[in-house]
């Protein structure tokens, strides 16, 4: 671990892998610290944002010293795939997202994965997953947790133009493009729903902690 000051309103702890972020994340979430206005998870890094006049960003890096990243955890508090790390996942309730799978690369990702195109979905469909961070671009949430033989990689070549609602797979996560952008993430299906509306509070609907479900509809 390794704590930089970030400005003057904020520390970014680096960490060495994404279940030591999420652990952080956890325990800092469920803790009142004076001062820590935000906790901003990515792979491999949480920024803590801070106000300056409250905080005392010694003492709190010493407090971040203290959580415990290594350990098991017990049953069912992180879905499948995100891997053992110390402390339990604060739960931010659930949300199933119902997907067309009609995807440009569906066939691909049943190519690179050995499975069908059905068997894709079905696993896609098959297992809980659960929001690990956002990033990219407002209301792209990256999910964890899926079955790990949808573990793909990028395309070779990416898009200049995703459209908004596709639904994707890259590495061990899972995303849903929030609005038309380049992209270069397998792309098995779509969605209506959503991702991210100014005039919604909060605007994104998958935010970190948040429970995932992919649903099947036609």
């Amino acid at each position: 671990m390794r704590i930089l000051p970030c400005a003057d309103a904020g520390l970014l702890v680096e960490l060495d892998e994404l279940e030591q972020v999420l652990a952080l994340h956890a325990a800092l979430s469920e803790r009142s610290l004076p001062g820590v206005l935000d906790l901003i998870p990515a792979a491999r890094t949480l920024l803590v944002s801070l106000d300056p006049e409250r905080a005392d960003r010694r003492a709190l890096a010493d407090e971040i010293r203290r959580v415990p990243l290594t350990g098991a955890l017990p049953a069912g508090a992180l879905p499948a795939g995100t891997g053992a790390a110390g402390g339990e996942r604060a739960d931010r309730g659930s949300l199933t997202v119902p997907v067309i799978y009609d995807g440009a690369d569906l066939d691909a990702v049943a190519e690179l994965t050995g499975l069908t195109p059905r068997e894709v979905v079905l696993a896609h469909t098959g297992t809980e997953w659960r929001v690990a961070f956002g990033g990219f671009a407002p209301g792209f949430g990256y999910l964890v947790g899926g079955d790990p033989r949808l573990e793909v990689p990028r395309r070779a070549e990416s898009r200049t133009g995703v459209p908004a609602g596709s639904v994707g797979l890259a590495g061990r996560f899972s995303g849903v493009y929030p609005r038309t952008s380049p992209g270069g993430w397998q792309l098995i299906g779509r969605t209506e729903l959503e991702m991210w509306r100014t005039d919604r509070d909060p605007p994104a609907l998958l935010r970190p902690g948040l429970r995932v479900r992919f649903e099947e509809v036609s």
